[in-house]
C-alpha cells in the first residue's frame, strides 16, 4: 500500500484513536483535586498523531525520525500518566479503559519503533532532496526506485519479525518511492 499522506497511515490513525478514547476517559473519570493531570493526559495522547503529522510533512528523513521519537516519547508519557490513574483508588471502577488505553499507548510505541528502525537504516534522505527531471533520465529514475526496493525489502522483513504488536506489517512503505515522489518524473538528485 502507498501512502501520499500521513492521514492514510495506520500507526497515525491508531493515535488518532488513541486520543479520542483518552478524550472520552478524562470526561467521565473524576480528576478533581488532581491539579493539571486532564489537562497533561489529553495533551500527551493528542501529541502522539500531532507529531507523526508533522514529521511525515516536513519532507526529511532526519526530521521525520526526530518528530516520530517525540511522538514515542508522547505515548510513553501518556502511558505514565494512565498507570498513576490505575494505581490511584478513585478510578479503581475505571480498571478496564485503563488497561485498553495503555494497551494502544503500547501498540503505538511499537509501531512507531519499528518504523523509527527501519527509517535509521535508510539512504533515503526525504522528498526535500528530491527534484524534477526530464522523464527521459530512466537511469536515476531505476537507481532510485532499486534504493527504495532494498529500503522496503529492509523494512518489512523486521516488521514482520517484531513479536507482541498488535498491527499488520503492511504499514510501512511497500513502495516508499511513491510516497516520497509525486510523480514518475521525481528522481533522487545525484548529491544523495
Amino acid at each position: 500500500m502507498k501512502y501520499k499522506t500521513f492521514e492514510e497511515l495506520p500507526v497515525w490513525q491508531a493515535a488518532v484513536e488513541f486520543a479520542l478514547k483518552v478524550f472520552a476517559f478524562t470526561e467521565n473519570a473524576d480528576f478533581r483535586g488532581l491539579g493539571d493531570t486532564k489537562n497533561q493526559l489529553e495533551r500527551a495522547a493528542l501529541s502522539i498523531s500531532n507529531n507523526i503529522a508533522e514529521g511525515f510533512e516536513r519532507g526529511s528523513t532526519k526530521e521525520l525520525i526526530a518528530f516520530l521519537y517525540i511522538s514515542r516519547g508522547s505515548a510513553g508519557e501518556s502511558r505514565s500518566m494512565l498507570r498513576v490513574c490505575e494505581k490511584h483508588a478513585r478510578f479503581s471502577d475505571l480498571k478496564f479503559e485503563i488497561s485498553d488505553l495503555i494497551g494502544r499507548a503500547v501498540n503505538i510505541s511499537k509501531q512507531l519503533h519499528g518504523w523509527l528502525e527501519s527509517l535509521k537504516n535508510t539512504e533515503i534522505r526525504g522528498v526535500k532532496y528530491l527534484q524534477k527531471k526530464n522523464a527521459n533520465d530512466s537511469n536515476k529514475t531505476k537507481n532510485s526506485k532499486s534504493l527504495i526496493a532494498r529500503w522496503s525489502s529492509s523494512a518489512l522483513s523486521s516488521v514482520r519479525s517484531w513479536k507482541g504488536a498488535r498491527f499488520e506489517p503492511y504499514f510501512i512503505f511497500d513502495d516508499l518511492f511513491s510516497f516520497f515522489a509525486t510523480s514518475r518524473e521525481i528522481v533522487l538528485t545525484e548529491t544523495c
